[in-house]
């Protein structure tokens, strides 16, 4: 019995040592809201923690609260008594994110995708009116929203107004969209006569204009074509400078077919002229010293198509 009722004495007295702690004041704070509570200021601020005191400064910037003005407001809201081990002012500090051009630019292409303006594949790319676009607005989830956007896709301008937390007025901000899209660019400088492969390329951003006006080819366009002249690392191709793949090339030893009925007769000869795989082609038989025309196959052998008697070839 003795030994409860210590235990109960003991509860009692942490208890009450507890709901009397005093408040102490402290000598820098941080905050992420428009209002400085008794809780931001004091610890064991208890019934009056959630009680405002004063106006944060701005996102992003500091403010220094003399003692003496701590005192009165604290009076204000019924706090009188409070700890301090010396502070004679509290420094401020109000919490802030960067809101910057690429997040304004991410808000306008989502906008704009949202219509139905911009595509799969296709990106807005904002140029700004003012030189440096950042603004310091409140730590949240949500520091920024686009409320109005007015876009000519005639000339590219664009006007748009944020709102930003933390700050009292709307932003409003101005400037020109570039729709964008990918190309193939060419890693490395990549000699005549290299039959292109999908590693042989990266895709970079092109302004939407000049990939619909045909200025650069696409990769399906590119891929298993040949080069018909050296071309630089980061060279954006043409449609001009590739081929179909030749696989006959002049002055090489090709085989010669010729199909008569269930015959089927082959010849050496030397190419006359280069081609690619349907092309026609010329040889000459390296042992009647005729011209034979043919059409030239994948494998690189050359194939008589028209109409010829074995005393021909």
């Amino acid at each position: 019995m003795t030994h409860k009722l210590l235990l109960a004495l003991a509860a009692l007295l942490l208890a009450g040592t507890t709901a009397s702690a005093t408040p102490t004041l402290k000598g820098e704070i941080t905050v992420n809201k428009a209002i400085v509570t008794i809780g931001d200021m004091f610890d064991d601020a208890g019934a009056l923690a959630e009680t405002g005191i004063f106006l944060a400064p701005r996102p992003g910037t500091t403010g220094i609260v003399p003692l003496a003005d701590v005192q009165r407001a604290a009076a204000k809201v019924g706090l009188v008594d409070f700890e301090n081990v010396g502070f004679t002012r509290v420094r401020v500090v109000r919490a802030s994110t960067v809101v910057d051009a690429a997040t304004f630019n991410a808000l306008i292409d989502a906008d704009l995708r949202q219509r139905g303006i911009i595509a799969d594949g296709i990106n807005a790319q904002l140029r700004f009116d003012l030189a440096n676009v950042a603004f310091d607005a409140e730590a949240v989830a949500n520091p920024v929203d686009l409320l109005t956007l007015r876009y000519l896709p005639g000339n590219g301008a664009f006007s748009a107004r944020f709102a930003i937390a933390g700050i009292d007025q709307p932003v409003d901000l101005n400037g020109s969209i570039e729709l964008m899209t990918t190309a193939p660019r060419l890693i490395d400088t990549t000699p005549a006569g290299t039959i292109l492969t999908r590693a042989d390329f990266e895709m970079a951003p092109v302004s939407l204009a000049s990939a619909s006006a045909g200025s650069f080819a696409a990769i399906d366009d590119l891929v298993g074509k040949q080069l018909t002249r050296q071309a630089r690392g980061g060279l954006m191709l043409k449609a001009t400078d590739v081929t179909e793949p030749k696989v006959v090339t002049r002055n090489s030893i090709v085989t010669v077919i010729l199909k008569s009925g269930p015959m089927t007769l082959t010849v050496r000869g030397t190419a006359l002229t280069t081609a690619a795989a349907g092309e026609q082609v010329d040889v000459l038989n390296l042992v009647t010293k005729k011209i034979l025309h043919g059409v030239a196959r994948q494998d690189g052998s050359v194939e008589i198509v028209t109409a010829m008697n074995v005393a021909g070839l």
